[in-house]
């Protein structure tokens, strides 16, 4: 049966569920972490709300955030006010093949979870990446980490990975792309807690902030032939990336113009972690 389970990630699995049990499940536990055992503070919530609730049909959401714990989500939908305990609105995530899908029992609970398994180190055109873009093209809400790994630094955002950019350049539906940049979850969940290992639950009494940016647009046939024509001057080490068809994009156009995809979003997210410290003090 192998580690990937698409069946159980399946809407109609069970009759779906299964997968309203673990979300009742999980997001009660989030909202009891993020809401009532610990202290949080969020700003522009209702934009992420409504982006969630009430965007047109077919357009996909594509949500970015900083990493700072390997609980980041689900407590990062643990807010008040947000639709956490509903299946059917809840993000697709990227989640750690390593750490999220070890065996069968984990595999099982992270696909009901709405979780699509990511190998690091595995390149952007990865098998699974084909089934995040599906989610995109079938206009569903996608979260990713794009910084690539947890980091509990208060530190600036480091270079993002190029996954997040390909999947916003090779989706049938260019995605309303939201910025978010929190911290605190480094606290509830700190990676050097006792003897070098994370606590073996949350804890209690920490401050958690969220700031939610506003929509990145980004005019993706526009940067496509610019990045085709900046492309024609570079030269770069080749790792036989495929041709987007039907643009005609090769390699380096791909790397330039993920590059610059990227470099807008880490902006974005900067922006907002300076932002951050005066928006909740």
């Amino acid at each position: 049966m192998g580690r990937k389970m698409e069946w159980a990630a399946r809407e109609k699995h069970m009759g779906g569920i299964p997968r309203k049990i673990v979300f009742l499940a999980v997001g009660s536990v989030a909202k009891a972490v993020t809401s009532l055992l610990n202290t949080s503070s969020i700003h522009n919530a209702d934009t992420l709300i409504r982006l969630v609730r009430s965007r047109p049909p077919g357009i996909p959401l594509l949500t970015v955030s900083n990493h700072m714990s390997t609980l980041d989500d689900p407590l990062l939908w643990g807010f008040k006010g947000f639709p956490s305990l509903d299946a059917k609105l809840a993000r697709w995530v990227l989640a750690a093949e390593d750490i999220c899908f070890k065996n069968f029992l984990l595999t099982y609970f992270f696909r009901l979870g709405k979780c699509i398994p990511i190998t690091r180190g595995a390149g952007i055109y990865q098998e699974h990446m084909n089934e995040a873009l599906e989610c995109l093209n079938n206009g569903a809400w996608l979260h990713t980490f794009p910084e690539g790994k947890v980091s509990q630094e208060d530190a600036p955002i480091r270079r993002l990975k190029w996954g997040t950019a390909s999947l916003i350049v090779r989706a049938h539906v260019t995605p309303i792309v939201l910025p978010i940049v929190h911290c605190g979850f480094e606290e509830v969940m700190p990676e050097k807690f006792f003897l070098d290992r994370r606590p073996p639950f949350p804890l209690c009494n920490k401050n958690i902030k969220i700031i939610i940016g506003e929509p990145l647009e980004f005019d993706i046939p526009r940067m496509r032939q610019t990045a085709i024509s900046i492309s024609r001057d570079l030269s770069c080490t080749y790792r036989g990336w495929p041709i987007i068809s039907p643009y005609g994009l090769d390699e380096a156009a791909q790397r330039c113009l993920y590059s610059t995809i990227s470099e807008q979003i880490q902006t974005a997210m900067e922006g907002l972690r300076n932002a951050g410290k005066s928006f909740l003090k």
